[in-house]
């Protein structure tokens, strides 16, 4: 009896350090990212935007794994407050971090203040910011995507190319 359990005890030990040393952690630094979208992108106007009631342009910086936009929103109709509405033209902002899978880039942030702090409350969207574009085009100073939630087409333009340098997390 005695020597079973010793046996026992032995194989789970086995078992338990081989599990353990096939374990490993992930590196405390920050991804890397699509190299195609490291920089500072502006959206290009679309020809049927001011025909719109409302439309939203993206300014986006996508540095490595992480990326922040400014939403600069123009619209001909009030849904908010009117210390809120200002005249019709307002900005949000966002940050957090981004997956290319095959042509779909998927964004996974949160909205913010100016700053990219925390944001709890305000006039206009608070908490997730999570959309999904389809990738259409790529080249080396403009990207072609269309958004799946509004279905409209969301060019942009490159400002500035950034090299990722991946920090400590």
């Amino acid at each position: 009896m005695l020597k079973n359990s010793v046996g026992t005890s032995i194989v789970l030990f086995l078992i338990a350090g081989i599990f353990l040393y096939s374990c490993t952690f992930n590196p405390n630094v920050q991804g890397r990212g699509a190299d195609v979208l490291q920089g500072v992108w502006d959206e290009q106007p679309y020809e049927f935007r001011d025909s719109l009631i409302q439309y939203t342009s993206h300014h986006f910086k996508f540095t490595c794994d992480s990326f922040y936009v400014v939403l600069s929103t123009t619209a001909k109709q009030n849904y908010y407050e009117d210390s809120c509405f200002n005249g019709g033209n307002w900005k949000e902002y966002a940050k957090g971090t981004y997956v290319v899978s095959k042509d779909t880039l998927y964004l996974l942030g949160t909205f913010t203040k100016a700053n990219y702090k925390q944001k709890l409350h305000d006039c206009y969207r608070i908490g997730q910011y999570i959309p999904i574009f389809l990738i259409k085009n790529t080249s080396s100073d403009k990207i072609e995507l269309q958004s799946l939630q509004q279905h409209l087409p969301v060019t942009l333009k490159l400002k500035e190319k950034i090299v990722c340098k991946p920090q400590p997390l």
